[in-house]
Order: structure tokens, then C-alpha cells, then sequence
């Protein structure tokens, strides 16, 4: 089950999406036995900003009977308070940490970069690129231009693994996979939530205190296997395989179409240690196979 990703010793190949996991929150709910039996080979923190963000305002969850509509909106300290809050606790896990960045140009990633990779407590960053560059008013993760122009500004900042985190909400996400590539990425994970709405059946107006948000879950799984396969086609560098996992045969069917490691989210909601599980099935289907 032991996995090298980009480079970094991995027991084996389930981690956690961005987000879906608050490893800190684990530690004072469940105490010192969650990171004992900590269920990822990796942590990805959720995504940090330069500035602290609040989020988007309530109802910020939605369920399906497949899946699940998020509109959290990345609530996060902010960088400075990321450093000197939460990357000390999230250090201590005992897995190496991937940080999980977003900025709105590229100048914000670099701030974002240039504080966070120096420490040595992180392996890998995850860019999330979904948000619009302020520069060009379109959005990064849904133009290959801007994906490549956005890898030649930072590339260069650490040796550092970096992981671009793709949308699914584009006709080819491939496109942009080998943009990233390109640009010297060294793996990109998908995928993220996809664009959703929905309604209050009482009122008839929109539930989400955004007004929309991303859905996860069940509910996106064949879309994810079918993304990940054209995306490891597409280029030669590792896949992360993420989207409606929720057993070790979801797990093993993403690693056929193509992903290196696979995330765990949604399934993380309703049990803490859903991973922990699917790590064992995983590893059950593989020998049977």
C-alpha cells in the first residue's frame, strides 16, 4: 500500500480533500486517539487566503439524496494566522501536511508561498484555482492561459512539490491539467464540487444563504472517474482522484482510471474515520485483484 508521491513516502494512498477534514477540531472532540489512528497518509489543510475570510453567509449546507451542497466559501485565519495558530498543531499529526493556497493574482500567490513553504513542517502546496484573477477578470482554473501564466510566475518561488487542485465546471478539464503540466506542475488532483442550486420547497427560493455552491458525494463519482481518466491520459504527471468516494471499490475504481492517491471528503461528514475503512477495503480489493 506504500506509495511515493512526487517524491514524498506515503503508508498508502488515501488522503483527505481540502476542507472536508478539520483535523484540529478531531484532536479536542475525539483527543490524542485520532492522531493515533489518524486514517490519511497525507493532511491537506483546508485553503488558506492572505487575509482571514469569513466565509458566505448561512445556509451554508444543503443535502441531496445522493450527495451534498456546500457553500462554506473558505472561512480561514488568514496567513499570518494559519502560521502562527494552526501550522504548529497540524505539524504535530505525524503525516507529512500538503497547504492548500488560493490568491486572486499572482501576487498573492506569492505571498501565500513564500510563507508557508519555507516552514519545515510542509511537503507539498495545493493551489486552488478558482478564483478570478483581478487582473484579468476570468478565472484562473477555467483557462489553460492563465493556469500556464499563473505556474510561470511561481514555479520558481520553492523545489517544493505543487498539486493543482482542477475544476470539473469546464467542457475539458484536460486542457487545463496539461496547461499545469506545462507550467511545472507536479501533480493536479480532481475533482473539486460541482456547480449547484437549491431550492427551498417551502418558499421556492434559493437555500443556500449564497444563493449556490458545489456538489459533492455519490452524487459525482462517475463524473469524477470519467474526468480523472481523461486527465491521466492527458499528461504524465501523478492524479489525485477525489469525488464521491465512499468505499474502498470507489477508491480502487479512481486508482484504475488513473489516480495515483486518492482523497476522501464527503464520506469524512458523517464519520470521522470513513477513511480509516476505505484504507482497509482498499487494501482487501487490491490483494483480491
Amino acid at each position: 500500500m506504500a506509495v511515493d508521491f512526487c517524491g514524498i513516502s506515503l503508508q498508502h494512498p488515501i488522503v483527505n480533500g481540502s476542507g472536508t477534514f478539520d483535523a484540529i477540531a478531531a484532536q479536542r472532540v475525539f483527543g490524542p486517539a485520532i492522531v493515533e489512528q489518524f486514517p490519511f497518509s497525507a493532511f491537506v489543510s483546508k485553503t488558506i487566503t492572505p487575509a482571514p475570510r469569513a466565509g458566505n453567509p448561512p445556509p451554508r449546507l444543503w443535502e441531496e439524496g445522493a450527495g451534498m451542497i456546500n457553500s462554506i466559501g473558505l472561512p480561514n485565519k488568514g496567513l499570518e494566522g494559519f502560521l502562527e495558530h494552526d501550522l504548529p498543531e497540524l505539524g504535530r499529526l505525524g503525516v507529512p501536511l500538503i497547504v492548500s493556497v488560493m490568491g486572486t493574482s499572482a501576487e498573492e500567490f506569492t505571498t501565500l508561498i513564500e510563507g508557508v513553504a519555507p516552514r519545515p513542517e510542509v511537503a507539498a502546496l495545493e493551489l486552488n484555482i478558482s478564483c478570478p484573477n483581478v487582473h484579468s477578470g476570468l478565472i484562473v482554473g477555467e483557462q489553460p492561459a492563465e493556469t500556464l501564466a499563473l505556474l510561470g510566475a511561481i514555479r520558481a518561488l520553492t523545489p517544493k512539490p505543487m498539486i493543482v487542485k482542477l475544476t470539473p465546471n469546464v467542457a475539458d478539464p484536460a486542457l487545463i491539467a496539461r496547461a499545469a503540466e506545462e507550467g511545472g506542475a507536479d501533480a493536479v488532483s480532481l475533482i473539486n464540487t460541482i456547480k449547484a442550486v437549491a431550492i427551498d420547497p417551502a418558499s421556492g427560493e434559493r437555500w443556500l444563504g449564497a444563493g449556490a455552491g458545489g456538489l459533492s458525494g455519490p452524487a459525482v463519482r462517475t463524473v469524477a472517474l470519467k474526468q480523472v481518466a481523461d486527465v491521466a491520459e492527458a499528461v504524465s504527471i501523478p492524479v489525485v482522484g477525489m469525488g464521491g468516494v465512499e468505499s474502498g471499490r470507489d477508491a480502487r475504481d479512481l486508482m484504475l482510471a488513473g489516480a495515483a492517491i486518492v482523497a476522501v471528503g464527503s464520506a469524512s461528514f458523517r464519520d470521522p474515520l470513513a477513511a480509516a475503512r476505505i484504507r482497509a477495503e482498499l487494501e482487501e480489493a487490491l490483494a483480491i485483484a
